[in-house]
């Protein structure tokens, strides 16, 4: 509760937008889950993303992903690390100069907060072997086709999704996919290729959302927004 939030000279700000950085200073009784907020000193705000659709869009995806996934009240320092590098890596140099966001830093950084907050959140499956047969999808030699669908969990190759008569409603998700997946969980943010565009690794990206909607049990109201 930030009292007197709403007035014109309110003392907290733009600190109570949606993933400002602040500091905040709070009181709560111990036998009681609302919290009386005391000061909200803004750190960095999110005022300059705002003007560019596409990531607003995104910071609106980031909030409703982390307040889905994040259990209440429970500090978590890495996804909070997380949330700081995908947020600085959408303002590139110059961008105050009015210098145009890119579209494919977006894509970029929403298809890197999704992978780690699913891994951060333990929902992760293994991305390289077949959940069912335990078969190795990344063979060099002959790389393996993946799908996935909702309500199966992991990766099957082809010939067990055929044989489990899974055909009907699975997706696939290429080695490419895969491939930038994995350079992802290997690399920050800021190292990976700025050339995206919106079908770069859109599969993961599908792919990603059904692990987090299988696991909060409902639809996620801002994926379908930032895909359209």
């Amino acid at each position: 509760m930030a009292k007197r939030a709403r007035r014109p000279k309110s003392a907290f700000g733009a600190g109570l937008e949606r993933l400002s950085h602040v500091r905040m200073a709070y009181f709560q009784r111990e036998t009681r889950e609302l919290v009386n907020l005391d000061s909200c000193e803004l750190i960095r705000s999110q005022f300059e993303l705002v003007s560019d659709y596409r990531a607003g869009v995104a910071l609106d995806y980031f909030a409703e992903v982390s307040d889905q996934l994040l259990p209440s009240a429970e500090p978590n320092e890495k996804f909070f690390r997380l949330l700081l590098a995908v947020l600085d890596d959408l303002r590139p140099a110059g961008k105050g100069n009015g210098q145009a966001l890119g579209p494919g830093r977006v894509w970029r950084a929403v298809t890197y907060f999704s992978l780690w907050a699913v891994r951060l959140s333990g929902l992760l499956p293994e991305l390289h072997a077949c959940s069912s047969c335990g078969g190795v999808l990344d063979d060099p030699e002959i790389p393996e086709r993946a799908f996935f669908r909702r309500g199966q969990p992991g990766l099957v190759c082809g010939h067990c999704r055929r044989a489990g008569g899974g055909a009907s409603g699975s997706q696939e998700l290429s080695a490419e996919s895969r491939s930038i997946a994995a350079e992802m969980l290997r690399k920050p943010v800021a190292q990976l290729s700025n050339d995206w565009q919106q079908s770069t690794a859109a599969d993961l990206r599908r792919f990603l959302v059904v692990q987090i909607e299988e696991h909060v049990e409902r639809k996620l109201v801002t994926a379908p927004m930032l895909e359209s």
